[in-house]
């Protein structure tokens, strides 16, 4: 095996990094996950993603916890309705769609940020992942790297694989890209299903999705009843330093939400009115989609360290598990003589393929923030329906 009594280093611990090391502890390689986080309680999670057929399930199939994932998923959590902003329904398949449907290649079965890394952390040796490594700087030494983390220690591996999300500090050593502004900007919240129980009688566990006015209110429920909810809209990449909003006001949130979507019913005040404080913006990038670079022989990239994206085709954390099932494969199968060949061939085709999910994510933002972002919607999610 190409890895064979090499040492490697995972730098980050997203689900794309604890994939990884899941998948290469199963080929018997030497791995260790360096993550900045304190410990695996350190800070909440954020929403749930939902997990696709080719990419996000068949990396948890490959890894061997798909009965695992059965017990940690949410059924149901992936229904959906389609409201305007008058909170007028137009498309609901609570009624329709399976809880479980696993095979399907339209069932999309969610899971909390939180038990899906719970599920992977168990899965892995003991002291695989080595907390409060908050990376700094590497150099090159012998013929691998030698690492360097905020809490004065040093380590060597043989080859560094960056899982170091969309600020990644080790991308700058592969390359020179940068993420690029969408002009979209995801104003997250989050409330108590009791204090929001209009909505919380309308969402049942699922998932809402409004548009209006070239304005979006996207929810989830989470595991715990909270609603975690998002005010999507076009804007300049400086917002949050210039529109004077103090983000953990929640008097003055209310009043920007009545001011800014002063057309939308008063139902979806009640996020706003009591909604835990601070707000957080997030302003939402995506990589080049003709990015390239020249392959080193111990070093790489996965998920949003290599391509992060919109969140507006739920392409992101799959394409991430991909990239770590990919390069797996490639690292530990047969078809490569020396490691720089298996990385050059994963890098390829995963700039390839990103670059699609990446398209497809900005076309979907620049559909769902249009006038006619209602029927649009309406007709994708129509189309899916027929399909099943």
């Amino acid at each position: 095996m190409l890895i064979d009594n090499k040492s490697i280093a995972i730098v980050g611990g997203g689900p794309a990094g604890l994939t990884l090391a899941r998948l290469l502890q199963l080929k018997g390689a030497d791995v260790k996950v360096y993550e900045r986080d304190f410990n695996k309680n350190a800070r909440v999670q954020g929403s749930p993603l939902d997990m696709h057929e080719d990419s996000g399930l068949a990396a948890i199939r490959k890894a061997e916890l798909l009965e695992e994932f059965k017990q940690a998923f949410r059924p149901g959590a992936d229904r959906t309705l389609i409201m305007n902003e008058k909170a007028e329904i137009f498309f609901n398949d609570h009624e329709t769609k399976p809880e479980e449907d696993f095979g399907h290649e339209h069932f999309r079965p969610e899971i909390d940020r939180g038990p899906l890394r719970n599920m992977l952390l168990e899965s892995l040796h003991p002291e695989t992942v080595i907390w409060n490594s908050h990376f700094l700087s590497m150099e090159r030494q012998n013929e691998g790297w030698l690492l360097h983390f905020k809490n004065g220690k040093s380590v060597y591996a043989d080859i560094v694989i960056a899982s170091d999300g969309a600020n990644s500090k080790i991308r700058p050593y592969l390359h020179t890209h940068k993420p690029v502004y969408s002009g979209i900007i995801m104003l997250e919240g989050n409330v108590s299903k009791e204090n929001a129980p209009q909505i919380d009688a309308l969402i049942k566990g699922g998932k809402i999705m409004a548009f209006g006015n070239s304005q979006n209110i996207l929810m989830g429920q989470k595991g715990n009843g909270d609603l975690g909810f998002y005010a999507s809209f076009k804007a300049d990449e400086n917002w949050p330093a210039t529109s004077g909003l103090d983000f953990s006001d929640q008097a003055q949130m209310l009043k920007w939400f009545k001011t800014e979507y002063s057309e939308w019913a008063s139902i979806w005040e009640e996020l706003f009115e009591n909604a835990m404080t601070p707000f957080i913006p997030r302003m939402i990038y995506s990589m080049p989609l003709d990015q390239t670079w020249e392959t080193q022989p111990n070093l790489t990239l996965i998920g949003d360290a290599a391509h992060v994206m919109p969140p507006f085709a739920g392409e992101g954390a799959n394409m991430a598990m991909l990239d770590a099932l990919e390069l797996s494969e490639h690292l530990t199968g047969n078809n490569y003589t020396i490691v720089k060949e298996a990385i050059s061939a994963y890098e390829h085709h995963m700039r390839k393929r990103a670059a699609a999910a990446t398209q497809e994510s900005l076309e979907n933002g620049e559909r769902m923030h249009s006038e006619k972002s209602l029927p649009t919607m309406l007709d994708f999610f129509n189309g899916h329906l027929t399909s099943n």
